[in-house]
């Protein structure tokens, strides 16, 4: 049951008393309990000192000898569990980095809102508190030993999902990216942040490309024999990139699946390019040779982000996620975004929108000259047996 459905314990915190009320008077309105302090340091003493659950805290930013970026580095000493919401009157960028912050730190931060913040949105914030709750309580990273990954793919237990891309412009589905997953006998489908970082480490990167390419590509052919033309999207690791006969297995995996090669894309993440500079420009010439699209992954959070526009031949740039989502409504995300779009047409380059979590990212892209989107609004990962199902869904939607 979620924290909305019974009446929840509010502390609200604002230096101004008129402010301060006007939140008490709202959240009371709404139907739950409110406890309100016009001191950061004294909302801080009765967290320290209570027994009683606090479910959420409302707090002002710009406040007097303790501000609220202070009491949220307090919170997190006392390991206070609850959900934060931040409400201030200050510039939206500076309350958007206070968030970020607060979140970055580990609270579950439910988002901010702008002084005065309406009765409708501050149920909103406290609605999303049960999505909040999901992230937060989903299992921690488990820890497995290279051994497990090396039983893994010597026994096939690795396999792809594929989250669908769409041309924004018509809806059509533009293809799919593969995303490899584990079937783990014990937890169930691990996702790729769990154990790529292992095969980085351990030298098995290789060997899982080889274990899982292969079968992509298969799919992909599968896939065009039933009339799906679609464009295949499969991330790299740096340590791919290291190897002067990539290339050549890359093309054999292909000819063996009977997929072509200008149908395939080849995602590097921009944060790791280029660990040796001369084997991987060798390298990513020879794919973008034999027609292989080269994308720049997670655009915009590496530190050379132009040097290696410069340097490498890609033909596709993939606007991160963090970028993405609340651009609609974000002046400084949507001077992000738009900038990064200028530059793919400059540089003759498609662009691609990861992290369309909502309609109003949908509705924001619609507006600009991104080309293609993906994001859990459009699809979430899936095995390839759900594309076709997903497919038909996602076109009804695109009628209505």
């Amino acid at each position: 049951m979620s924290d909305i459905r019974k009446k929840s314990r509010i502390l609200v915190i604002d230096d101004e008393p008129f402010a301060l009320k006007l939140l008490e008077t709202q959240l009371t309105q709404l139907g739950h309990e409110v406890i309100p302090y016009c001191s950061a340091a004294d909302a801080l003493s009765y967290l320290e000192q209570q027994r009683i659950t606090v479910d959420f805290v409302f707090s002002d930013l710009q406040m007097p000898t303790m501000d609220g970026v202070e009491f949220v580095r307090q919170l997190v000493a006392m390991g206070w569990d609850g959900k934060l919401v931040l409400v201030s009157g200050e510039d939206p960028r500076i309350l958007k980095s206070a968030e970020r912050l607060a979140s970055a730190r580990g609270l579950r931060v439910l988002g901010s809102l702008t002084k005065p913040a309406t009765r409708e949105q501050l149920q909103q914030r406290l609605q999303s508190s049960t999505a909040v709750e999901r992230r937060s309580t989903s299992p921690q990273s488990a820890r497995y030993q290279p051994d497990e990954l090396r039983r893994a793919i010597a026994e096939n237990e690795l396999t792809a999902y594929y989250q669908p891309q769409v041309t924004i412009s018509s809806g059509a589905l533009h293809g799919v990216e593969a995303l490899v997953r584990w079937k783990h006998p014990r937890d169930g489908i691990v996702t790729a942040e769990h154990f790529v970082g292992l095969a980085e480490q351990y030298g098995l990167v290789d060997d899982l490309m080889e274990a899982i390419l292969p079968a992509i590509l298969v799919q992909g052919a599968h896939w065009r024999e039933q009339g799906l033309d679609l464009r295949l999207a499969v991330n790299l690791s740096m340590d791919n990139l290291t190897a002067l006969d990539f290339p050549d297995f890359v093309v054999d995996a292909a000819d063996a699946a009977g997929f072509p090669l200008s149908r395939l894309a080849l995602e590097i993440t921009e944060t790791r390019l280029m660990q040796d500079r001369l084997i991987s420009l060798d390298i990513v010439t020879r794919l973008r040779l034999k027609r292989i699209s080269l994308s720049i992954d997670d655009f915009g959070t590496g530190h050379a982000s132009l040097a290696h526009l410069r340097d490498i031949p890609f033909d596709e740039l993939k606007i991160d996620r963090t970028f993405i989502h609340g651009a609609g409504h974000d002046e400084s995300l949507k001077a992000i975004v738009n900038a990064s779009l200028s530059l793919a047409r400059q540089l003759n380059m498609s662009a691609v929108a990861e992290g369309v979590e909502d309609s109003g990212d949908w509705q924001f892209l619609k507006g600009t000259s991104c080309d293609i989107a993906q994001g859990y609004f459009i699809g979430r990962p899936m095995p390839p047996e759900q594309l076709p199902h997903w497919y038909v869904e996602w076109m009804c939607r695109q009628r209505v």
